[in-house]
């Protein structure tokens, strides 16, 4: 991503912006799959990106925040084929939302860890089924970092041993090259912690298209 120098300054503000882009990167409308471990910074990104009104809140459909609907937030499932029926109906629901936004032409954001090639051709898909484009925002932070953002938030939904296996996953089958392979039209890395870039800050570097063209 091209950069602007370090001392260039804010138009709004005139203060300096470290790494700030030249000109935000255009995000054309069709599927975005957020993809990146837990604890990487996805939700706070697009918590960033609605609360900055560059994506409606329905633009952006989320497994977890379905997981809560439909089962609430403390829930634990019994046992394993429990587990397993929770996860079908959660996905099931969140292929619907997104299906009903390409459909008619609507952005949609899939956020969710994705980092396996399995959960990717899932999502990938369903934008064929519709003509719609990738694009892949990656979330890779230092497992250091990762592990610190881990703990502020205190989730114990997960344990250090996931995360790090979640890592691993990212690491191995979630590079660039790859996701293009896959089907991605455009891959991009989304700053966070190591680049001193906050949640708000990453947002600003991208712009949304929220529809696409009749007859595309």
């Amino acid at each position: 991503m091209a950069l602007v120098p370090e001392n260039s300054s804010d138009r709004a503000g005139g203060h300096p912006r470290p790494h700030a882009l030249a000109q935000p990167i255009r995000i054309p409308a069709g599927l975005v799959v957020l993809v990146g471990p837990p604890a990487s910074g996805k939700t706070s990104f697009v918590q960033a990106l609605v609360d900055g009104r560059q994506v409606e809140a329905d633009a952006v459909v989320s497994s977890d925040e379905i997981r809560t609907e439909l089962f609430g937030a403390s829930a634990e499932p019994a046992d394993s084929d429990a587990a397993d029926a929770a996860d079908a109906r959660i996905f099931e629901e969140r292929d619907r939302r997104i299906v009903a936004r390409l459909a008619t032409g609507l952005s949609v954001i899939a956020e969710s860890t994705n980092v396996t090639p399995q959960a990717r051709e899932r999502l990938i898909g369903l934008a064929r089924r519709f003509g719609a484009p990738v694009t892949v925002l990656r979330f890779a932070p230092d497992v250091a970092d990762l592990l610190q953002q881990y703990t502020e938030r205190g989730r114990t939904d997960l344990t250090e041993v996931e995360v790090r296996a979640y890592a691993a996953v990212m690491s191995s089958d979630a590079g660039a090259d790859r996701l293009r392979d896959e089907g991605a039209a455009a891959v991009h890395d989304v700053p966070g912690r190591r680049h001193s870039v906050t949640p708000g800050e990453a947002a600003d570097r991208f712009t949304f298209a929220l529809c696409r063209p009749p007859g595309r």
